[in-house]
């Protein structure tokens, strides 16, 4: 990787700073919306299943608001603030009012972009990178805007109230709110400002001891007099409260635990599953929905244990659903999960291929670089559906999902796996990619679809579904053979393994989420080099070939893209997927070090000129380069995680994702060529006896305007 010519990338001056900075962090004007197509699939529900279908979106979109105070202080309010304007009259009506007071029509498509984006990511800050939005208007003129709400008098003061208080940090961008994470160099919301990791830690510890999940968990802590023993609040999601109780922490230190954090956002959305039970299609999906309600009411996680346990033998659902505190990658210390919930519509014939891989699985998952021992002792063949998604309530939306993500559940009772059909066919951009040579342009097109369907199959099915964790139980048993397995890292007998009380996320803690996407991420691309499972997708001959090598190609230029989500002023990666590709594409880079053989380099970032750069993939060297080197980071991937081995495991992520000068420079020119992640506009439901099944879907155009108006249908004058 060689580095530019001498001075080409210059050190910008102080103002130069300020104005990058700026726009690193405003809504673009061009952010693309792509419709979430789901017409189609709706139509072809029942009356019960379209009755079904609304009331648990409903309940999932009364969670959802659940995610914007996990974020920032300010999300909520942000949030509250633009129904508010935008509910007064048409984003139409309210443009040509603005305009006609004075704010031109560069302005009114900064401040319609940004309230699109505050809606997508329910927050302000990106669901994908963290990093924080503010307006590309002056704030003179956004007030501008405000002032011409037709409101009435009560609302309008509410309107004037919360931008008083929350106008400046909507633009702010002091260097602890640049970005999420923990103080001083990010925000969170999971924890009170100023917290301190130790504090974290010792509070999370007696959680461990005393049984309590950190899913639907906040620390906070409360203000005590100079000297005193700190206090600190626990505060669990839930519908109804309880009495405080308080306990000793060791080391000293008081921690109460509260019930009834997000109570009122719970109690609406408890509501909205009990009018779903009605319509559930059978006792299993009844019984998962009363323990949802029993989890959100008391916010007991082993409730939702049970409704997940519910969820997985609920196969082939023709309304597929789920909801909860789900994925913790938002959290900086990796324990606290965010809200989210979903209504999908099962598309029976794009689910035969994800069929056929689950048929294949028990012969592909030997082929993986681990010994047996390292393998679950049993696999249970999930549910592996493709998904028409009705509703996501969340402020991004993946294009798979392998849950539960509890680990007792996994290894005993299984899991199931989706892949959201309409997001993956949201279509691309038809302009030149960059970072690519011109040979790659016209392929990378033409398969990057289906190279990825294959990656978001083998990552999801076969990746997160995929090995075993050593335990041994509070009654000193071992669930592996304990003294005679050989660690094949070392060779010597594995001395490590996670105790009683002990989970991976609290193990790996912080770099649990994306060592994990680096793990799925890694068997991916390994089986994607497999023509069996290449040839369960459709894919043979040439073009399985080529779907191979655009798979490929993605990691590796996703690898250097990834150095968006990178600070590096705190050094810091804010994107759990992009800094595992950083490390794949680093361990590509090693190989090609390493190779001696003839012919081209494997992998080559190459600089074109002093302000471009492309990511060369040798097609010829994938099976004998790419896959040996990934097939040993995979095994290493896997031991250290099955061994709870923190030290090795650690060592080695923060070595591959590392950023060195070389790496720096190149991030110059990929923020240079930024472009904004699509956002979907969703459709929304509503009860209407007139419509068919009594539920009328609402759709909405595909731009900014279109994804205000869904927001406002959605939520009202209430976030």
């Amino acid at each position: 990787m060689a580095p530019p010519r001498e001075g080409a990338l210059a050190p910008s001056s102080p103002a130069d700073l300020d104005d990058a900075l700026r726009k690193l962090h405003v809504a673009s004007v061009d952010l693309p919306v792509s419709k979430l197509e789901c017409r189609t699939a709706w139509d072809g529900l029942t009356e019960q299943e379209k009755q079904y279908a609304h009331f648990f979106a409903t309940a999932a979109w009364a969670g959802a608001k659940i995610c914007a105070v996990q974020l920032s202080q300010e999300s909520a309010p942000l949030g509250q603030l633009l129904l508010l304007l935008f509910s007064g009259q048409s984003v139409a009506e309210l443009k040509a009012r603005s305009m006609g007071a004075g704010v031109s029509e560069e302005e009114w498509k900064a401040f319609v972009a940004y309230a699109a984006a505050v809606f997508a990511n329910l927050g302000n800050y990106l669901s994908f990178g963290d990093s924080k939005i503010i307006p590309g208007l002056p704030s003179a003129q956004l007030e501008r805007i405000l002032a011409q709400a037709a409101l009435q008098d009560s609302d309008r003061e509410h309107l004037q109230q919360l931008w008083s208080q929350y106008g400046a940090k909507a633009y702010s961008l002091e260097p602890g709110e640049r970005a999420l994470g923990l103080a001083p160099d990010g925000i969170s919301c999971y924890y009170s400002p100023g917290i301190q990791k130790a504090e974290i830690d010792a509070v999370q510890g007696w959680m461990s001891q005393a049984g309590i999940e950190a899913w639907n968990t906040r620390i906070f802590r409360r203000d005590t007099p100079a000297g005193a023993l700190p206090e600190y609040d626990l505060r669990i999601a839930s519908a109804h409260t309880r009495p405080v109780e308080s306990h000793s922490l060791q080391g000293g230190g008081v921690v109460h635990v509260v019930y009834g954090d997000h109570c009122e956002e719970l109690r609406v959305l408890v509501d909205a599953l009990k009018q779903a039970l009605p319509h559930a299609a059978n006792d299993n999906q009844k019984q998962m929905l009363h323990e949802y309600i029993r989890h959100f009411e008391t916010g007991d996680i082993g409730a939702h244990k049970d409704s997940q346990r519910c969820w997985i033998k609920d196969q082939g659902p023709v309304v597929e659903t789920n909801i909860g505190f789900i994925e913790n990658y938002r959290d900086p210390v990796g324990s606290c999960a965010e809200f989210e919930g979903f209504v999908a519509v099962v598309n029976k014939e794009q689910s035969a291929k994800f069929g056929a891989l689950v048929a294949a699985a028990p012969a592909l998952l030997p082929t993986l670089p681990w010994p047996r021992e390292f393998e679950k002792d049993a696999f249970r063949k999930p549910d592996f559906t493709s998904l028409e998604v009705v509703a996501f309530a969340n402020g991004g939306i993946p294009a798979g999902i392998n849950i539960p993500n509890y680990d007792d559940l996994r290894q005993h009772d299984g899991f199931k796996n989706v892949s959201l059909g309409n997001v993956l066919a949201a279509k691309d951009s038809d302009d030149r990619v960059p970072f690519l040579q011109d040979a790659d342009q016209q392929l990378w097109k033409e398969f990057k679809g289906k190279a990825f369907e294959v990656q978001v199959g083998c990552h999801e099915l076969l990746g997160h579904g995929s090995g075993k964790l050593f335990h041994r139980g509070s009654d000193g048993v071992f669930d592996f053979p304990h003294g005679s397995l050989a660690n094949p890292e070392t060779g010597a007998p594995v001395a490590s393994w996670y105790e009683a009380g002990q989970s991976w996320d609290s193990v790996f803690g912080a770099i649990s989420s994306s060592y994990e996407e680096c793990r799925a991420e890694c068997v991916g691309i390994f089986l994607a080099a497999n023509e069996q499972v290449l040839s369960i997708f459709g894919h043979e001959g040439q073009e399985a070939g080529d779907v191979m090598y655009v798979n490929w190609l993605l990691m590796a230029r996703g690898g250097l893209l990834a150095l968006e989500m990178y600070t590096p002023e705190t050094r810091a990666w804010r994107q759990a997927h992009m800094q595992a590709r950083f490390a794949i594409l680093n361990v590509f880079l090693r190989a090609t070090q390493r190779d001696t053989s003839p012919g081209d380099p494997f992998v080559q970032v190459k600089w074109v000129g002093d302000n471009d750069a492309v990511v060369v993939l040798n097609r010829a060297k994938i099976a004998s380069v790419g896959v040996p080197a990934v097939g040993a980071f995979l095994r290493q991937l896997q031991v250290f995680k099955a061994t709870a081995d923190i030290g090795r495991g650690g060592a080695l992520y923060a070595d591959l994702t590392t950023v060195s000068p070389d790496f720096l420079q190149l991030r110059r020119v990929v923020m240079e060529q930024k472009k904004p992640r699509p956002v979907f506009c969703q459709a929304h439901t509503v009860l209407d006896e007139s419509a068919p099944g009594g539920v009328r879907l609402l759709e909405f155009d595909a731009s900014h305007e279109g994804l205000i108006e869904s927001s406002v249908a959605r939520f009202g004058k209430v976030f």
